[in-house]
């Protein structure tokens, strides 16, 4: 009988058949699985350079848009912007040496996600990342939306992403982080077949297994609580002790949780940003401060989830609370 009512304002339940993986709403709950990190840590932190210099949209590759998400918010609209385009080139040119001098003083590896087109064109960071020996994960071929592609453009562009990184690099991304991920990412990445784990959500501080098409596939999520990105976009960091601040009150709030469970804290940084003197001091002291507490461990994404899975495989995880 008809009500009157719009019932689109009283829906419990996604639609049936909807595109993309399932939301996972409930989780963990009251009693998340215990990890012992390396160390015995109580916080295993992963530091996050997002590498993207030289593949972001802009007139100069044959793109209809410049990418704006940079200092100030002003850009040329129809034509090439040299302004834009040169404070990206200070991350590539400067700022990514900068930082791996942080990384070498403090004696961490870190976690790369890498545009692949980014490192084929500037080789000497890929060398570095190499040497170094931090991971490498994709962030895609170039650093665009991949929601704006079709299926198919999507899996070419993985598995593009995935072969220029092993040429640069000399090995391939066992993780993956893309911009701004489709409803069909997550089955693309499993498909692909070789990758690890991916990080393309939000939702919880521990890794966690889910199914894709059967299979299960492990989920490390991120956070964007304590990433730079925030010094350049409004009400966010209004100076580098505002981010020094905020990775501290993160990581004693993750020490000090109440309930006995070590999780994982991120950190992302990009290299035209947190590669300024002023805010690589910042992340330098909290780098420091973190090492001098005693319970937190600087680890590689890969090596966090390697530990999860050694500790908390998918035949456990997905027996006891079903994925």
């Amino acid at each position: 009988m008809a009500t009157g009512l719009n019932e689109q304002w009283f829906k419990t339940t996604d639609n049936p058949g909807v595109a993309g993986p399932p939301r996972e709403l409930v989780g963990y709950g009251e009693f998340p699985p215990k990890i012992t990190w390396p160390g015995g840590a109580k916080v295993a932190i992963q530091i996050i350079l997002n590498y993207e210099e030289g593949s972001e949209k802009t007139y100069a590759m044959g793109d209809d848009f410049n990418e704006d998400l940079y200092e100030l918010p002003y850009k040329q609209e129809g034509m090439r912007d040299l302004a834009i385009e040169s404070a990206y080139e200070y991350g590539s040119r400067a700022g990514v040496w900068r930082l791996f001098r942080v990384f070498g003083n403090a004696g961490i590896n870190v976690t790369c996600v890498a545009a692949a087109v980014a490192l084929e064109r500037n080789i000497e960071v890929a060398k570095k990342l190499a040497a170094r020996g931090d991971e490498v994960a994709g962030h895609g071929y170039r650093w665009v939306n991949h929601f704006e592609m079709t299926r198919d453009e999507e899996r070419e562009a993985i598995k593009r992403a995935v072969a220029s990184i092993k040429r640069t690099v000399g090995e391939r991304p066992l993780g993956w982080y893309c911009r701004e991920m489709s409803v069909n990412t997550r089955e693309l990445v499993v498909e692909e077949g070789g990758f690890v784990y991916d990080f393309d959500c939000y939702n919880d501080d521990l890794p966690y297994w889910t199914k894709v098409h059967g299979k299960p596939h492990l989920v490390t999520p991120y956070s964007l609580v304590v990433n730079d990105a925030r010094f350049v976009v409004a009400q966010g960091y209004g100076s580098p002790e505002h981010f020094f601040e905020y990775a501290k009150a993160e990581l004693d709030g993750f020490r000090n949780d109440g309930d006995g469970v070590s999780r994982m804290m991120s950190i992302g940084l990009h290299a035209r940003f947190s590669g300024h003197p002023s805010r690589a001091d910042a992340l330098a002291r909290f780098i420091d401060y973190a090492q001098k507490t005693g319970d937190a461990v600087f680890v590689r994404r890969i090596d966090l989830a390697r530990t999860f899975i050694d500790q908390y495989p998918a035949s456990k995880a997905l027996g006891s609370h079903g994925g």
